[in-house]
């Protein structure tokens, strides 16, 4: 008798392979819905994500003045002037920024004689500000336009005209304070301060020679403007510095032919244009506020402890006080500061101040 035990052991063998390939299949199925879960998982993590607080980004331009022949016709001067600017332009647009400053009479042409520069703005008119509207209006961003205006009495100001995301003027600041040449040449002083709102926060503004003048800062310093913008053909060295911590706020000065920086309320540049190029751009946190060591020193640790990188403290030595940036959506410094009862430095220096007061006694 012959036995034939292939097919009956074929038969087992497919019914084990497709066992195997349904236990396979459950496998992978079980793995890919741990996968899935463990995925959900990391996407609900166990602490806040860092976000950006009030981050904006802020070019300043040093150009230095378009030379013309003297021979030139004024039209063909506000020609050459926007072909100058377009090409200064295009060095910073790449970044995006939502704020570029130009210097001070940033359109007022080299190597004419008063009369032809006078000439020259007869025919300008708002034909260059017009050109940086556009530009604003096509990049969705603020532009702050520095020039020699006319204003509707047929009197002359330096002016710096603020131009929003859509091309429209937004502000205009007149120079408090002229030089004593610039008033012999019928530029009038501007009356007041100007504080603009804009969407990433208020911005104040001032000109060259207005930086050396304390009554003007200290009425800036009260309005607490979270940017200063200086245009100016005149640095002012350790003023810009200065200014932004007085006014505890973040500063951008741009100046013709010599270094534009950017300054925190800590006084610390932390950008600037180069010998080689005539611009800086840099993206800063005006989410910030300042606070002094002084009863601090606990409270501090404590805010960072918690909140990790959500917060930055910076010291930079030596001052005694420190900045405090929120980097996190939500929580302004601010709210952070009262949070561990954090004072703040003038609030500290207010305190100081009265106690002072209580305790004098002049002989």
């Amino acid at each position: 008798m012959k036995f034939s035990i292939v097919p009956a052991f074929t038969g087992r063998l497919r019914s084990v392979v497709l066992l195997c390939g349904i236990l396979l299949l459950s496998v992978q199925a079980r793995s890919a819905a741990a996968e899935e879960q463990t995925a959900a998982i990391r996407k609900e993590p166990a602490t806040v994500a860092v976000k950006p607080g009030r981050h904006v980004t802020i070019a300043a331009l040093g150009s230095r003045p378009l030379a013309v022949p003297a021979d030139t016709a004024p039209q063909a001067i506000v020609n050459r002037m926007i072909g100058h600017w377009k090409g200064r332009l295009a060095q910073v647009l790449p970044d995006k920024p939502d704020l570029i400053v130009l210097p001070e009479v940033c359109d007022r042409p080299s190597g004419l004689s008063q009369d032809k520069v006078l000439e020259y703005y007869g025919v300008r008119k708002d034909q260059v500000r017009d050109f940086f509207a556009s530009v604003a209006k096509d990049n969705r961003c603020y532009i702050v336009y520095s020039a020699k205006r006319a204003a509707a009495d047929g009197t002359w100001r330096n002016s710096s005209v603020l131009l929003d995301r859509n091309g429209a003027v937004a502000a205009t600041y007149d120079k408090n304070y002229p030089t004593i040449g610039e008033i012999d040449g019928a530029i009038l002083p501007g009356p007041e301060i100007c504080v603009a709102d804009c969407d990433f926060g208020r911005v104040g503004f001032a000109i060259c020679f207005d930086l050396n003048f304390d009554e003007l800062r200290l009425r800036y310093a009260k309005a607490k403007p979270d940017l200063m913008i200086f245009s100016s053909v005149y640095h002012g060295g350790l003023m810009q510095a200065y200014w932004a911590y007085s006014c505890r706020c973040h500063f951008v000065g741009a100046v013709s032919g010599l270094p534009s920086e950017i300054y925190n309320p800590l006084g610390e540049r932390i950008a600037s244009s180069t010998n080689y190029f005539d611009y800086t751009v840099a993206t800063v946190n005006l989410d910030t506020c300042l606070a002094h060591l002084d009863y601090n020193w606990g409270r501090l640790r404590s805010l960072k402890e918690k909140y990790g990188p959500r917060v930055t403290i910076t010291d930079p030595g030596h001052l005694g006080s420190v900045l405090i940036s929120s980097n996190t959506d939500g929580l302004t410094a601010k709210a952070l500061a009262r949070e561990f009862d954090i004072e703040l430095l003038d609030d500290y220096f207010d305190r100081a101040t009265d106690y002072r007061n209580k305790h004098f006694n002049p002989k």
